[in-house]
């Protein structure tokens, strides 16, 4: 191109349709993304959440899964249960309730 102001309006369009064309390619691929999960996190966890706060700690991860593993809790692709989430944890020990809501709620989020 010329280096005259017709040049260069024409180079700014170009780089204008460009920008344009990348933020529209952008959003197609985020829309293949998955929501993110909303709401309250004792909510995720249904009864589960309940039965946190009256267990006795300190408790290990194995302990968790023998009294709670049936215990459905709300993820992105649908529901599952506390054995299926804990799954992939070595057997840790909690200390509190939260500790476990954390644990949870940060495989949730893998």
């Amino acid at each position: 191109m010329a280096d005259d102001k017709q040049g260069r309006d024409d180079q700014a369009d170009d780089e204008k349709r460009r920008q344009q064309e990348r933020m529209q390619e952008e959003a197609r691929t985020r829309a293949d993304e998955p929501e993110p999960m909303r709401g309250d996190p004792g909510e995720r966890l249904g009864d589960l959440d309940d039965e946190l706060e009256t267990h006795d700690y300190p408790t290990t991860t194995d302990e968790l899964v023998e009294a709670y593993g049936d215990y459905e809790i709300e993820t992105q692709g649908g529901e599952e249960s506390l054995e299926e989430v804990l799954a992939p944890t070595d057997n840790q020990t909690y200390d509190s309730a939260d500790d476990v809501r954390s644990r949870v709620l940060g495989l949730l989020h893998r």
